[in-house]
């Protein structure tokens, strides 16, 4: 069983330098529209037999399994914790371990399809990742699940990389485009209106906010 897993921070506290920008309430409603686009393009890629939205907000696990996907809502003990303990409680060890984060909204199902073929084409183990643009994550497969360790954060390309190599694990990085933007900044937005990516929910939201093209 291949198992998706989708990272979200508390509505409240999440997106603090888009907050600024747009506003609480606005950053919130665009969280919920960031994670439906993600939550969609894992089903569109036709390689996962589970996902769950893992979270420490009542709110956010409602609407995860509004949108379709199951939630795990528990206390936060940071990303890579979070992602461990749902890992180890949920994943399937002979199966397939994909993480994307929730605000890569314009995550298209082809590219996370890439992923798998990848892993695929390193004899099915190790770990396959796609770089944001700033040097982050944007999605990590992992078969086994524990390949190799969560180190999710700043510069986790990297720090994922370095990791595969202690671990002798097989690894692959993909630049994809619809995986490079998370939307962290207003400079990010920009950049996806300008891009060819999807995410339908994001767009339309960002259209009724007037957010600047």
């Amino acid at each position: 069983m291949n198992l998706a897993v989708v990272p979200v921070k508390r509505l409240a506290a999440g997106k603090s330098r888009l907050a600024t920008a747009l506003g609480r309430d606005a950053v919130e409603a665009l969280t919920l529209a960031m994670l439906g686009d993600v939550l969609a393009a894992i089903r569109a890629s036709g390689c996962v037999d589970r996902i769950v939205v893992t979270t420490p907000d009542p709110d956010v696990g409602e609407a995860a399994r509004a949108l379709g996907a199951e939630a795990r809502v528990a206390d936060d003990p940071g990303l890579n914790a979070a992602l461990d303990a749902t890992s180890a409680a949920l994943a399937d060890p002979a199966g397939a371990l994909l993480v994307v984060l929730g605000d890569v909204a314009g995550a298209a199902g082809g590219d996370l399809a890439r992923l798998f073929q990848a892993l695929d084409e390193l004899g099915g183990a190790g770990a396959v990742l796609a770089p944001a643009r700033d040097g982050g994550t944007a999605a990590l497969l992992r078969r086994p699940p524990g390949a190799v360790p969560s180190c999710f954060g700043a510069d986790s390309a990297k720090a994922h990389r370095e990791a595969a190599e202690r671990a002798g694990a097989s690894f692959r990085e993909l630049a994809l485009p619809s995986l490079a933007i998370d939307l962290d900044r207003a400079d990010d937005l920009r950049a996806l209106l300008a891009s060819e990516a999807a995410a339908p929910r994001t767009r339309a939201l960002l259209a009724r906010l007037g957010a600047p093209a």
